[in-house]
């Protein structure tokens, strides 16, 4: 049985920077990151913009070349998923049955695409975007479409759907809310992307749930709960993650909704980490609730916190979030959380394309979703971090830096 000091489940961003970080501080023990797809630890993001555009080549993507890992002596034992751990006896075990000792765990794993569950969700021409291989089958199959749905108006079917309709194909977007990004973002970012993408010739269908997607072993439309059907060449779902802890969970970390881990980001099994999506902590933007946060800023920051932890260097995780995203000519920035917002100040010109949308909770700014406007997500961090209580007739005067009301 092979066996490392550093054993780290998950080849996506967390899981790389956390192999990353050690090197970087002088950790001399073995690591390995063993991942599920066979490629090397690569950029999620583009999957659903550049990439999926054909704008970047997927050798772009990856995070560090072969000769990067070699040179760290980083083992890669990709193409491997683990399904088991033996929390006792330091194990870790893959579908084969093949087990890797570890001396210390970092779980970092993420997520699968959260599937729909009605009838004809298997049928072919169904599609997520979670990984190259997903972004891949469907973009061989887009030369042949002409219409395609999207289920889920977030983050990533608003990106897909701003891509497909760039190269014109027809494009409808079902969101069961009243509104996109209605878990993520206030009501006037929502109003302001449902018109950008209308714009663009993209039909929005807000308030409508998925009864059954039809078809003859092939998807040809999606029937919605009153009975509606939206013809289909090509379905993409984008609702969501499941993060991937059952192995964590069944060995007995405490968790649910992801694996909840400490300020450290310790799981409750003796020297076992959670970093990333599947990282259930209590987070102070968050008001202290305990939630996952699916960024590439957190994978990261919680990997250093690892890092840190096992070169005997401390320090606890309490990183700001963000967030961005590319839609057509539009660059959205993010810092902080929104959920849980009292009022939403809109500063700058909706109309120009060029605002931000300041967040407020009980006085406090909580969160800026940012349009075009860098200098306003750059200097609307301290004001985040700060938990500042400024007036709202100063925050809407976009004329005044948001670095004088600090």
């Amino acid at each position: 049985m092979s066996a490392y000091d550093v054993l780290i489940v998950g080849a996506g961003h967390g899981g790389a920077q956390a192999a990353i970080a050690l090197r970087q501080r002088g950790y001399a023990g073995s690591i390995a990151i063993v991942g599920e797809e066979p490629e090397l630890p690569y950029e999620r993001p583009p999957l659903s913009k550049d990439y999926l555009a054909g704008g970047k080549p997927f050798e772009r993507l990856l995070i560090r070349p072969a000769s990067f890992w070699a040179d760290r002596d980083v083992a890669m034992l990709t193409g491997r998923r683990i399904v088991a751990i033996d929390a006792e006896a330091r194990t870790a075990t893959d579908e084969g049955g093949t087990a890797i000792g570890y001396g210390t765990l970092i779980w970092a794993a993420g997520g699968a695409p959260r599937r729909l569950a009605c009838a004809g969700h298997d049928l072919a021409g169904v599609h997520a975007i979670r990984t190259r291989a997903d972004v891949d089958a469907l973009g061989g199959e887009l030369a042949g479409a002409r219409r395609v749905v999207v289920v889920g108006g977030g983050y990533i079917g608003l990106e897909a759907a701003a891509v497909l309709a760039k190269r014109g194909l027809a494009v409808t977007v079902i969101e069961a809310q009243d509104r996109v990004l209605a878990r993520v973002a206030g009501e006037p970012l929502s109003r302001f992307y449902e018109a950008e993408h209308r714009a663009h010739g993209v039909t929005l269908r807000l308030s409508a749930a998925v009864d059954c997607l039809i078809g003859e072993g092939r998807v040809d439309g999606v029937q919605l709960a009153g009975g509606e059907e939206v013809p289909a060449d090509l379905v993409i779902v984008g609702i969501g993650i499941v993060p991937a802890v059952e192995p964590l969970l069944a060995a007995g970390a405490e968790g649910g909704n992801g694996v909840r881990v400490d300020e450290a980001c310790r799981t409750t099994l003796p020297d076992v980490f959670a970093i990333g999506d599947c990282a259930a902590h209590a987070n102070r933007y968050a008001d202290g609730a305990v939630i996952r946060l699916e960024s590439v800023q957190n994978a990261n920051d919680m990997a250093n916190v690892v890092a840190r932890q096992l070169v005997g260097e401390p320090g606890d995780y309490d990183a700001v979030p963000w967030f961005w995203s590319n839609q057509y000519d539009l660059k959205l920035q993010t810092v902080g959380l929104s959920a849980g917002h009292d009022a939403a100040i809109v500063r700058g010109d909706v109309a120009a394309r060029s605002f931000s949308v300041v967040y407020l909770r009980g006085g406090r700014v909580i969160a800026l979703d940012c349009v075009n406007r860098v200098k306003d997500y750059v200097q609307g961090r301290k004001l985040v971090e700060a938990g500042a209580v400024i007036a709202p007739d100063r925050l809407t005067d976009a004329s005044v830096p948001l670095k004088e009301l600090i």
